[in-house]
Order: C-alpha cells, then sequence, then structure tokens
C-alpha cells in the first residue's frame, strides 16, 4: 500500500507539472509509469489526476468564472470550442479506439511535430486580444485543433496554444484561452473515470482521493508560474525540451 502512495505522488507531480504546460501530461505518464512500472496507473488514476488538475484550474480563476454570469459571449464561446473534442474523444473512449495511440512511438513523433509546430506558431506577431478579437470562427479553429491532443505527445495546452498564437493572440491571452478550454476538458475526462469510482475496492478509493489532491496541489502553482513566465518569455524552452524528449525516444525505438 505504502508503494501505492508513492507511485501516485510521483504521477500527481508529472500530471500537475505538466497538464498545463504546452509538453503532454498524458504522454509524461506513460512514459513515467513505463519507466518505472508504476503499478497503480491505469486510466482511471490517469483521468483522477486529471480531476485535481480541474479543481486547481476552478479554483485559480474562480473570480473569472464567477464573472461569466455577466459575460455570455466568453461562456458560450467555450462551449462551441469544445464541442468538437466531446464528440471524437467519446467516439475513441467507446470505441476503445483510444488504447491504441497510448504508445511511445506515437508520443515520439507527435511530441517533436507538434513541438516545432508550436514554434513556428509562436513566431508570429501579436494584434488580437481575447476581449475583443475571441469569436466563433477562432474558436471553432482553436476547437478542432484541439481534437489533436487526444493522442499523447501533442498536449491539449500546446495545441491550444498553437492555435491562438496563429490567430495573433499573445501569449497570455493563448494561455487564458487554453485555461479556460481546459475546464470542460478536463471535466470531461474526468466523469469517465469517475462513474467507476463506487465500484472499485477501497484501497482504490483512497489512492484516488490521495491522486485528485495531490495532483491539485501541483497544478495550482504551475498554473501560477506559468502565467507568470509567459508574460515574460517566450515558448522557445518547452519547444526545447520536447524536442529533446522526442529524440531521445527516437532513438531508443529505432536504434
Amino acid at each position: 500500500m505504502f508503494q501505492d502512495f508513492i507511485e501516485i505522488l510521483i504521477l500527481s507531480a508529472v500530471q500537475g507539472i505538466t497538464e498545463f504546460l504546452p509538453i503532454s501530461s498524458s504522454a509524461h505518464l506513460i512514459i513515467v509509469s513505463n519507466l518505472y512500472n508504476l503499478n497503480s496507473s491505469s486510466l482511471l488514476i490517469d483521468i483522477s489526476l486529471h480531476l485535481g488538475s480541474l479543481l486547481a484550474i476552478i479554483y485559480f480563476f474562480r473570480q473569472d468564472l464567477f464573472d461569466l454570469k455577466n459575460n455570455q459571449k466568453l461562456l458560450k464561446l467555450m462551449i462551441i470550442g469544445s464541442i468538437p473534442l466531446f464528440i471524437f474523444g467519446y467516439i475513441l473512449h467507446s470505441s476503445e479506439l483510444i488504447y491504441n495511440v497510448r504508445n511511445i512511438k506515437i508520443i515520439a513523433w507527435t511530441t517533436l511535430i507538434f513541438g516545432i509546430v508550436l514554434y513556428f506558431a509562436d513566431q508570429r506577431k501579436t494584434d488580437q486580444n481575447i476581449s475583443t478579437n475571441l469569436n466563433v470562427r477562432s474558436i471553432i479553429f482553436i476547437g478542432l485543433l484541439q481534437i489533436l491532443a487526444l493522442m499523447p505527445g501533442v498536449s491539449r495546452a500546446g495545441i491550444n496554444m498553437t492555435a491562438a498564437r496563429f490567430l495573433k493572440f499573445n501569449r497570455v491571452d493563448a494561455g487564458k484561452i487554453s485555461f479556460l478550454l481546459s475546464i470542460p476538458a478536463l471535466a470531461g475526462a474526468s466523469f469517465l473515470g469517475l462513474i467507476n469510482i463506487p465500484d472499485k475496492s477501497l484501497d482504490l478509493n483512497l489512492l484516488v482521493i490521495f491522486a485528485i489532491t495531490l495532483s491539485f496541489i501541483f497544478s495550482y502553482f504551475t498554473v501560477k508560474f506559468f502565467l507568470s513566465f509567459i508574460n515574460k518569455f517566450s515558448l522557445k524552452i518547452f519547444v526545447i525540451y520536447r524536442t529533446i524528449i522526442a529524440l531521445i525516444l527516437l532513438i531508443l525505438i529505432y536504434f
């Protein structure tokens, strides 16, 4: 049991730190689980970790969310932008095709390719802002690209920021758009796992609670750090990190 809690601590740290950074939390969870042969890793635990991140982002942006009742436009855009992900996510999970893309080879290539795409998107000049330029057309574009995040390695935060940067939103607004879209995305993913918790053993229930709590803590401080970071620096460091990870994986796979 103690070993299980240590493993959840590791997975919570990985989830909380990588969920809101453009480096793919699902890819890191799969890599770490395979690397250390973690027995506690499962799709249910994975989704429970996402629930902790969801609670963290809701708490962090609680004032903004309360203000949504006075900003019906933004609320509608969040819903519209999330529809494509919900549809394709449901299809992949219900058909169990989601398991076919949860492998290291796909992670290696998606990490590299979409890291490069992020780099070029981040070079775009800025002339758009979330308050006046975010509209149905732009949110549909971002929402459609967000579907790609169903593949580990793409990164939901990464592809959302990539799409927003291609549309010439500044980094902070691109980050905020990504965070807002993460709420319905994480809620949907968490629901898929939580409906199964009552059927599990007491030990697993305790592990789920532990995972949610630790993931919340790591996620909250990561969001706080990341918003401060992108207000001052480019996303180049994340592109470099993705490239290094991808090259290491590709070497291990092909050589």
